[in-house]
């Protein structure tokens, strides 16, 4: 009989123990089932979501404006140099200098450049060329500066967001006093993480966009020294003969 009392004394303390637990649980449960848009989880994050969404709009802005310039300037004319060759050999300087102008093309300006250095030293020419091309890529790199420093700052500023954030929420269950508890603490948590998010997705797009920038920058640079080699080839061309 001893031991049928202790049996059911201990099912009885077992249920009180699950009663408590859920209890306990159930306001975890309740959050858990809680849905949050982009939009509330934005304002969660604080005054540090509006610089973050700033360098976020420059940095698709940069991407898109430099796109499209790159692009434009990579765009070559087959017959371009071909056409150079013949009105050099032809004597017709003018011809050839307004068909760089109206092409209007990095390469095309470097092109323009040497040809109203023709006559002077093959040095000379070629230093004119290659300072008309350092001016043509900076002007094409302009904005890529700004996509690096945003994609190391802006994970930054995130941190800075959950750093600030954890401080207030540790605040908040400190005041709480004896009201403290967990869900105190959590709401407080999410809410500084949300700031770390936004950094690193920031910091990821100004990333990739300046990489991918860069590489297109790079192809261009390249086709500015291959135009470069075949014009200063032309001019050594009637010296060969």
């Amino acid at each position: 009989m001893a031991i049928l009392n202790s049996i059911m004394a201990a099912l009885q303390s077992e249920a009180v123990i699950t009663d408590t637990i859920g209890n306990a649980m159930q306001p975890v449960a309740d959050t858990a089932t809680q849905e949050l848009s982009v939009w509330e989880l934005t304002l969660a994050g604080g005054i540090i979501m509006i610089p973050l969404a700033i360098l976020s709009v420059i940095s698709i802005y940069i991407l898109i404006e430099r796109f499209l310039a790159i692009n434009a300037a990579a765009k070559e004319d087959k017959t371009f140099m071909k056409r150079i060759k013949d009105y050099i050999h032809d004597g017709e300087i003018e011809s050839a200098m307004n068909l760089c102008k109206k092409s209007d093309t990095p390469y095309s300006r470097l092109i323009m450049k040497g040809i109203t250095r023709i006559g002077r030293p093959m040095n000379d020419v070629l230093v004119a060329i290659e300072n008309t091309g350092n001016m043509e890529i900076t002007a094409l790199g302009k904005g890529l500066n700004w996509l690096a420093t945003t994609a190391a700052g802006a994970p930054m500023l995130g941190f800075l967001g959950t750093v600030t954030g954890m401080v207030r929420a540790f605040f908040a269950l400190a005041s709480a006093g004896n009201n403290a508890n967990i869900a105190v603490l959590a709401s407080g948590i999410y809410e500084a993480l949300v700031t770390t998010v936004a950094g690193l997705i920031v910091g990821i797009i100004a990333l990739f966009a300046y990489n991918f920038l860069v590489s297109r920058l790079n192809k261009v640079m390249n086709q500015l020294e291959a135009k470069t080699m075949e014009f200063m080839d032309l001019l050594n061309e009637p010296a060969l003969k």
